[in-house]
């Protein structure tokens, strides 16, 4: 395997899992079954603005909500939709909580900033249509998003945040190519790394992360938990595309760290 530079190699992952091309359309076809089987519980396309990416899927259990599920979805902030992750939401709705997955303007449209300020309304909008508190989870990029929720101003009933292999620190990620599409410099990189801000009162913080990840991850998820002082779990044998294949499971330890003690 060839790469432009080291630091690309760190934060390559497809390139070190066995079959990865096959993830993504296994993906979109469980996400496709798991709309469909929802029928109006499934309220989609939802506006939280005026763009085309500015939108939410809202899925509903079958009884009153006891609370809302956010998952925030990755592709290092260049690739993905709501669309693609509508079966991660299984977990929540067992769990008997409303679960809603909102879209974001990608790069090199929008710079990561724009994509924090985007979430924030997504959490806001999405809390007005379900009473009670608010988990914000997210996978990879949507993990360094779901983590900086938790240092921003929004909805009260934001409790608690667990990012998923998250990008806690964006340093790093100026020495890759990805950055000539994300275009970090170092006052946005240190301004939207999560280890070097700190998460408001109140908002609880658990960062999870796969055991068979790249190192560069394993170090992203420490230094986060390490610079907020808060639990972190590394999950045996995940890698970074099957880490997250445990929200599927309302009783799963990753469900556990999200919801555990939220009634």
């Amino acid at each position: 395997m060839n790469f432009r530079s080291q630091a690309d190699r760190d934060y390559a992952n497809g390139a070190f899992i066995p079959g990865a091309e096959g993830f993504v359309p296994r993906w979109q076809a469980k996400a496709a079954a798991f709309r469909e089987s929802l029928g109006e519980r499934a309220r989609l396309g939802l506006a939280y603005g005026g763009q085309a990416r500015q939108k939410f899927d809202l899925f509903l259990p079958q009884a009153q909500p006891r609370g809302l599920f956010v998952f925030i979805h990755g592709g290092y902030w260049m690739a993905f939709g709501r669309e693609d992750w509508s079966h991660l939401a299984a977990g929540a709705l067992a769990r008997g909580w409303a679960c809603a997955m909102p879209s974001y303007t990608l790069a090199p449209e929008a710079r990561i900033a724009v994509m924090t300020a985007e979430l924030r309304q997504a959490v806001a909008m999405a809390a007005a249509e379900v009473a009670g508190p608010v988990v914000v989870t997210g996978h990879s990029a949507g993990g360094h998003l779901s983590a900086r929720m938790a240092c921003e101003a929004g909805p009260e009933a934001l409790c608690r945040v667990v990012p998923i292999s998250p990008l806690a620190d964006l340093r790093p990620l100026m020495a890759t190519h990805m950055n000539e599409t994300l275009h970090l410099d170092l006052a946005e990189a240190e301004a939207e790394s999560p280890a070097l801000l700190v998460p408001r009162a109140g908002v609880q913080a658990h960062v999870w992360v796969g055991g068979q990840e790249r190192p560069a991850f394993l170090w992203q998820a420490r230094v986060l938990s390490e610079d907020w002082a808060c639990p972190w779990t590394v999950a045996p044998g995940r890698h970074h595309f099957d880490v997250i294949d445990d929200l599927e499971d309302p009783d799963s330890a990753l469900m556990q760290a999200c919801l555990a003690g939220l009634g």
